[in-house]
């Protein structure tokens, strides 16, 4: 995932790994674009979890951050598309109907 990131940057995206963000530490950050991307384990599947995420998401978003998660399997098992997804929401794509 991280390679596929750095690459962005040709496009003009600087995306920062592990990067502090108030009292959070995000997987993923574009600043520029305000947004943050997560990779979640198994562990995020679990209510209680889940519910720090929402949480963690809800007081992103308030701060202006769009955030976007994928789980492991899928940066794994379709990278290409999660990539698309990113640029997507960087609205570097366009969609086609």
């Amino acid at each position: 995932m991280w390679g596929e990131l750095r690459k962005l940057r040709r496009r003009g995206y600087h995306f920062r790994r592990q990067a502090p963000l108030d009292r959070y530490i995000v997987d993923f950050a574009c600043l520029d674009q305000t947004l943050i991307v997560e990779v979640d384990g198994f562990r995020h599947l679990a209510p209680k979890d889940a519910a720090k995420d929402a949480a963690r998401d809800a007081d992103l978003r308030w701060r202006g951050f769009t955030v976007l998660r994928f789980s492991n399997s899928d940066v794994s098992e379709t990278l290409d598309g999660v990539v698309l997804e990113i640029l997507a929401a960087l609205g570097a794509v366009v969609k086609v109907e």
